[in-house]
Formats: C-alpha cells, structure tokens, sequence
C-alpha cells in the first residue's frame, strides 16, 4: 500500500477508460465499503484501513484461500489494482472532516442527515470531500463516481437522490468550474 500524509492530494483522474480510472473507481469502492462500517459500527481509520487488503480481493472477484501465503499473495495482487492513495485520502479525511463534509451537504437536502441511508449518506460525503480537495479531478467525474456507487450500492433510485445533492453540493464548491461548464 502506498504511504501517504493526510493532507496531500490524490494523483489526478484519467478519463473514463484505462488502468487509472479502474484503480480509482475500486479505491472509491473500497473507501464506501470501509466508511460504512465506521458510520454504521465506528469503525475507526486504522481499522478500516487493515481490511482493505481483504476487501480488495472480494472486489477484483476472489475468495478466501485455505492458506495464510495464498492469501496474501491474493492480496498484494489485488492491492495493486486499487489507487491506494485515493482509498487513503478518502477513508481518513472524511472521517477527518465529517463535520464539515455534512454542513457542506446540509444547504442541497431535503431531509436532515441522519436521516439519510448509511450508503447514501457515505456516498455524499465521499463526493463532497473530493469536491473540495480533490480539484485534479473534474466535479462531473466526481458526480458520475457517485452515481456509479449508488446504483451499484444504494437503493433503486438513491443514485438519483446522490445526483441532485451533489449538483447543487457542486455550485456551491466548484462554482467557477460548473459556471465555466454550462457557458
């Protein structure tokens, strides 16, 4: 896994397609599945951040080997597949900032957040801390991240809810970059 301090800023994103879209897109999943068990169990960061290995087989499609050197070359080898840095970033500094994150999101609901679904919630903060840390990666991007986890983790139609805070989320935040957008 790839060292890295909390206040530095993830590599920047490549378009949709090749090895470092892939690579994030699992550390985004691996950051939801970690920052769910923390709101749901309270989990902290060094916690979440010892099961990533594991998680990182499940997701590239692998099972638990019968021996402790299987599986940790199954680790290392899905480990490598995931932007450890970016799975980092997110995991400590939403944990970080959750109360920050949350008042960024509160203007763009429609309901308090503690009302919201564990995964949607998660979701939202993940996407408003890339909005407001992450500015190498376009706030569409970072939008269509989300979707994305919604569809595949939320509820039927969460990715939607997900969609229309996060647009609003993103005037408020990267006001000149959605601004030069629609010009």
């Amino acid at each position: 896994m790839n060292a890295m301090n909390d206040t530095a800023s993830p590599k920047p994103a490549k378009r949709k397609s090749g090895k470092i879209s892939s690579e994030r897109r699992k550390a985004r999943e691996l950051a939801l599945q970690g920052l769910y068990q923390w709101r749901i169990g309270g989990a902290d960061a060094a916690a979440i951040e010892s099961h990533m290995p594991e998680w990182a087989v499940y997701a590239a499609g692998g099972e638990q080997a019968s021996d402790a050197e299987e599986n940790t070359e199954a680790a290392a080898a899905a480990v490598e597949q995931v932007d450890s840095e970016l799975y980092l970033t997110l995991v400590r500094g939403v944990i970080r900032e959750q109360a920050t994150l949350t008042a960024q999101l509160t203007e763009a609901l429609d309901r308090p957040f503690d009302e919201l679904s564990p995964i949607e919630a998660v979701i939202l903060l993940m996407a408003t801390f890339e909005f407001a840390h992450c500015p190498a990666t376009p706030y569409r991007v970072v939008i269509n991240e989300a979707i994305e986890l919604a569809k595949q983790f939320g509820s039927n139609e969460g990715h939607r809810y997900v969609n229309g805070v996060l647009d609003k989320t993103a005037a408020h935040l990267r006001g000149a970059e959605v601004a030069a957008r629609n010009a």
